[in-house]
């Protein structure tokens, strides 16, 4: 099982470092990175310490905010420059 969730994680980073172009592929690039990381944490709980039970309900809420902020900044983007470019966003380019 954890040969398949590294696998699944090393999938998702590599989609990450591939797709740098648009901002909406990056984002579901990185929501896939946090939903092997809660995966993983959800099936491999230390049952005598009770933070991991509340660790991955953290770290879902935690990936909850992540989306709908990047989701904001993505809107905002488009609204001002036209496009979901992540080149955009540099603001060190002149």
């Amino acid at each position: 099982m954890m040969h398949l969730l590294s696998t699944m994680y090393l999938i998702a980073l590599m989609g990450l470092a591939a797709h740098r172009m648009h901002l909406l592929s990056a984002l579901l690039c990185l929501e896939g990175l946090m939903l092997v990381t809660y995966i993983a944490m959800s099936l491999c709980p230390n049952y005598l310490i009770l933070a991991a039970y509340v660790f991955p309900i953290f770290l879902l809420s935690m990936s909850a905010c992540e989306a709908a902020l990047g989701l904001a900044l993505m809107v905002a983007t488009y609204r001002s420059q036209g496009d979901d470019n992540l080149m955009t966003l540099n603001l060190l380019q002149c």
